[in-house]
């Protein structure tokens, strides 16, 4: 087999695993729900840029922790979003794991400089 088959191949078992099946099926039913969706979204936002700003060096405000922290807390205290977050992190480690594997394969540093 050549590499293109073994990625179509790889792909096709990340979309057969329990990880992704659980997280796109919640990630549907977050989506169906306006608000709830709309909240997150605001949230992986301000999550993204203070992600942003600690690696560009920045010092994080402790407003703009507590402010997140806040935000996170509101929505675990929604069964649906906090099943959505788990599995979110669930799917997002095992990604991590793969491209871990497949930059160790090809000799190369680690993507997220870890």
């Amino acid at each position: 087999m050549n590499v293109y088959d073994q990625a179509h191949g790889l792909a096709q078992a990340i979309k057969a695993s329990e990880e992704f099946k659980q997280y796109d099926e919640l990630k549907k039913k977050v989506s169906a729900n306006k608000e709830l969706s709309d909240m997150l979204k605001d949230f992986q936002k301000k999550q993204f840029e203070l992600q942003a700003k600690q690696m560009m060096g920045e010092e994080i405000s402790a407003e703009a922790m507590a402010q997140a922290q806040s935000l996170y807390g509101i929505m675990a205290g929604d069964p649906l979003c906090a099943q959505y977050l788990q599995a979110e992190m669930r799917f997002s480690l095992m990604m991590k794991d793969v491209y871990e594997i497949l930059g160790e394969a090809a000799g190369v540093a680690d993507p997220l400089g870890e």
